[in-house]
């Protein structure tokens, strides 16, 4: 009787097992939106998207262009936080969201930051664009050359505001992208995007309109916007653990609903999915055989950081398979490539990335040379 209840106890843990194995990973929640895109900051990897290249008016997430400009010219100089603009007529009268700046006074470029980031201000990113570059429409030409840069290839700006214009436009996946260019390129400026609520002029204080800054502690930006043909947008980041997501939903149909849909797509991202770093940049990989080279042994690795986002509780199933040249030959120069490095997941390739040298590798003298093309020969 005791071996019975043993063979059972087995039998059912196995059975435990293997059907916890078996379980799927659940299809991304539905989205009421126009499009939305739901992606690793670290990996790239889309967890979930729909629409995400239609085009769609970008309203007040314009901002997040704007602001990206701003931090690329404190960053080469040009300009600096304390410095001081004077406000124009243009940026004064402008309807819409306002910082409430008044023609002819001087404003610093760090509070007209924070009256564009939080308070959503269209007559502080007019005033910021007029700073930089004399006139928002020349500041629009800078803006679309950095979107270009960025990779940001079907968005098109006429403004730095976001007012509704015939030929402004974006996607769900253009405003990830520079959702995470901003992250990635200017962590010292990102934290604004967390502030809850800005106090210009001892006016009363505007509070940010991103929503999930209050309900979910691990959110950290970045940038709402609505208009009557936009909708109620919502582009947002969050961070748990050691996995950052970005989020973006378009064209929902209240505040309530855009922070809502957001929420739901992180949580989806967080509780099913997991990002690991598998490789540093410069991590050796292994060593390979040079030929006709001052050394035999080079080390190989990649050139940059290898992060992969999979299923939850998959990660001792990932192979890595490398694949170099069949004979590599000196000269050699750091970085080139020499062969290919491929992550799987059962059937599914993960990521490829190119192998490359780790250091320059002369020829080496002719006697060398002479005896490696003999034994080359025979290998």
């Amino acid at each position: 009787m005791r071996i019975n209840h043993l063979v059972f106890a087995f039998l059912f843990l196995l059975f435990t097992a293997l059907t916890a194995q078996a379980v799927p990973t659940p299809a991304p929640p539905a989205v009421k939106g126009t499009s939305h895109m739901l992606i690793d900051f670290d990996s790239g990897r889309v967890i979930s998207s729909e629409n995400a290249e239609n085009r769609t008016e970008p309203a007040s997430l314009t901002k997040m262009m704007t602001a990206y400009v701003v931090f690329n010219e404190l960053k080469q100089g040009n300009i600096k936080l304390d410095d001081e603009t004077v406000v124009s007529e243009k940026a004064w009268r402008k309807g819409g969201s306002k910082m409430f700046i008044e023609v002819g006074k001087k404003v610093k470029i760090e509070d007209l930051l924070r009256g564009m980031i939080i308070q959503s201000g269209n007559d502080a990113s007019i005033a910021l664009a007029e700073h930089i570059a004399g006139d928002e429409a020349i500041f629009a030409s800078i803006m679309n050359t950095q979107a270009r840069k960025l990779g940001m290839l079907n968005s098109n700006f006429e403004n730095s505001s976001g007012w509704p214009s015939p030929n402004h436009y974006t996607t769900a996946k253009d405003m990830a992208i520079v959702a995470m260019a901003i992250i990635r390129d200017f962590p010292e400026y990102y934290p604004i995007y967390s502030e809850k609520s800005f106090t210009y002029n001892n006016m009363r204080a505007q509070q940010n309109r991103n929503l999930l800054l209050w309900r979910d502690k691990s959110v950290d930006g970045l940038k709402t916007g609505h208009t009557e043909a936009a909708g109620y947008c919502l582009v947002s980041s969050a961070k748990r653990e050691n996995m950052r997501l970005i989020s973006v939903v378009m064209g929902t149909k209240s505040k309530k609903a855009r922070a809502d849909e957001s929420i739901k797509l992180l949580n989806y991202g967080f509780r099913f999915f997991e990002t690991h770093k598998l490789y540093s940049a410069a991590e050796p990989l292994k060593k390979t055989r040079v030929w006709k080279g001052e050394i035999e042994q080079l080390t190989v690795g990649l050139q940059q950081d290898l992060n992969i986002t999979i299923p939850r509780d998959k990660y001792s199933q990932l192979e890595a398979s490398t694949r170099l040249n069949s004979q590599i030959v000196a000269p050699i120069k750091k970085h080139q490539q020499l062969g290919e490095l491929t992550i799987t997941l059962g059937d599914e390739i993960i990521a490829t990335r190119p192998v490359v040298a780790l250091r320059d590798v002369a020829e080496s003298g002719f006697f060398s040379s002479m005896v490696d093309n003999v034994l080359m020969m025979f290998e």
